[in-house]
């Protein structure tokens, strides 16, 4: 693998204001980032043919680190990663994993399986990605059928911005559904970032 090239990180769209203060608090402002479309997560197929072309227009060998989890790619992600040696990817199955540790994660889903998850990015665009790109703008019958089985909404919110916590509130209650709020900051995610790039956390 090149060392002198450049590392680059590709990155999901929903991680670009979150990838680049960890990557600036770490001193890694050298690394080059691609970010692919956010709106892939409701085609998780997509992902990898996506990752598979970002690599194949890189070219030449270099260290590459995927800012992605599982993502509901059902193990495409891993078996694709398979082919690549020495290529890390984000811990856990999604965003809302790496974000909060997967200890915390896991209290958090035993407490209450029916549990829909926000992050920053998806609080403040729940209308284009969930509202609008699950249809239920045009089919408001479909809310049932996509959440009659969930209790609550937790927004596990990185930032201290007071809009986030009040897009994530306005969600919950156009679902219908009890609200937690769960600060996880950026400390579990720096750290899987910096363990995929083999940097040590400043």
């Amino acid at each position: 693998m090149n060392r002198d090239a450049a590392p680059l990180v590709v990155a999901c769209g929903a991680l670009a204001s979150e990838l680049r203060a960890v990557l600036a608090g770490q001193d890694l402002d050298d690394i080059e980032v691609r970010y692919l479309p956010a709106n892939l997560h409701n085609r998780p197929e997509r992902i990898v043919p996506a990752l598979r072309q970002v690599l194949d227009d890189a070219g030449g060998e270099r260290e590459v680190f995927f800012a992605y989890a599982d993502c509901g790619t059902g193990g495409a992600l891993d078996a694709f990663l398979a082919e690549h040696p020495g290529i890390e990817r984000l811990p856990g199955a999604h965003c809302y994993e790496f974000f909060a540790g997967s200890e915390r994660f896991a209290a958090l889903h035993e407490g209450e399986p029916g549990t829909f998850y926000l992050t920053d990015f998806l609080a403040k665009h729940f209308d284009v990605l969930v509202w609008q790109g699950l249809g239920l703008d045009r089919h408001p019958s479909l809310l049932q059928t996509y959440f009659g089985n969930y209790r609550r909404v937790v927004l596990l919110s990185q930032s201290g911005d007071p809009a986030v916590l009040v897009a994530a509130t306005a969600a919950a209650e156009r679902l219908g559904l009890e609200f937690r709020h769960e600060h996880t900051g950026l400390e579990p995610f720096t750290t899987a970032v910096a363990v995929g790039l083999n940097h040590k956390v400043a």
